[in-house]
């Protein structure tokens, strides 16, 4: 499979009283155009990952590689208004919650048009069209009536979905999807997810998706990287993720909780089991 992103040796660290701390520590991966889901609980540095192959992380942030190319581009050279035509156009990222996402004072079909209209140059007419043809992508009934509410006119499941319409109305080459269901019912996360993986498959993009959740990233990924403490602990395939070796990632799994649960108590991971690894 042809290499859409090569990382190695990815540190993000922050400056603190007692010095620099790295919250992600000289990881290294690769990814096709395929569906990588990065898991880990909060703090293992998943989302700093995500953000730093964007270079959202900002001074006194620092990022170094020694190698972070996608599609050939060396992101690490790559200045501030380079990276400006790659986020969206090449590279889009799905943010948390859509109520600090989106912008209180335009209507949804603005920013999704917004998307659109940074990167290419198209008549109003076509814009338009682009945008309702997204939000009927995303599974919206009447876009033309969501098109003209503004965000919080809309639910934190349609939020969401308008989101996704944004990120992917520009038809990048890779999404990262930064817990792109944590705010959201239960009911309506795999809706979203159904969403993001059938435009991914359609469009023959590469996935990144993040989050804490196992079962829900064994789902709808290829491969797994399991990280903790800025650490790849371990990288797996998707549908072998109950056959994970690593005390840290059994732990994981014996933590959560099934349908069937009789147990009085979960288990609390034991970090003696891996400490230094």
């Amino acid at each position: 499979m042809a290499r859409l992103l090569d990382i190695e040796n990815l540190t993000v660290s922050f400056p603190t009283p007692r010095g620099r701390a790295e919250v992600v520590k000289g990881i290294s991966f690769t990814l096709g155009r395929e569906r990588l889901g990065i898991v880990g609980e909060s703090g293992s540095g998943k989302s700093m990952t995500g953000r730093s192959i964007l270079k959202l992380i900002r001074p006194p942030g620092r990022v170094t590689a020694d190698r972070m190319t996608f599609d050939g581009i060396d992101l690490t050279t790559q200045s501030e208004r380079d990276m400006r035509d790659i986020r969206g156009a090449r590279i889009s990222m799905v943010m948390q919650d859509p109520k600090f996402s989106l912008n209180p004072v335009m209507t949804v079909g603005e920013q999704i048009a917004e998307a659109l209209v940074t990167h290419k140059k198209l008549p109003r007419r076509e814009i338009d069209e682009r945008v309702i043809a997204m939000l009927e992508a995303v599974r919206i009934d009447d876009p033309a009536r969501v098109a003209g509410l503004y965000p919080h006119e809309v639910s934190g499941g349609m939020g969401q979905r308008v989101m996704i319409a944004m990120m992917l109305i520009p038809e990048p080459d890779l999404l990262i999807a930064d817990e792109p269901t944590s705010a959201l019912d239960v009911s309506v996360q795999a809706q979203v997810l159904d969403i993001i993986d059938d435009l991914v498959r359609d469009k023959g993009m590469g996935l990144i998706l993040i989050s804490h959740d196992l079962n829900l990233v064994s789902r709808y990924c290829d491969r797994i990287l399991v990280m903790n403490a800025g650490t790849i602990v371990e990288e797996c395939a998707a549908g072998q993720l109950e056959n994970a070796t690593h005390p840290y990632t059994r732990g994981l799994l014996a933590a959560m909780p099934t349908i069937d649960e009789a147990r009085e108590e979960l288990p609390v991971l034991d970090r003696t089991l891996w400490a230094g690894t």
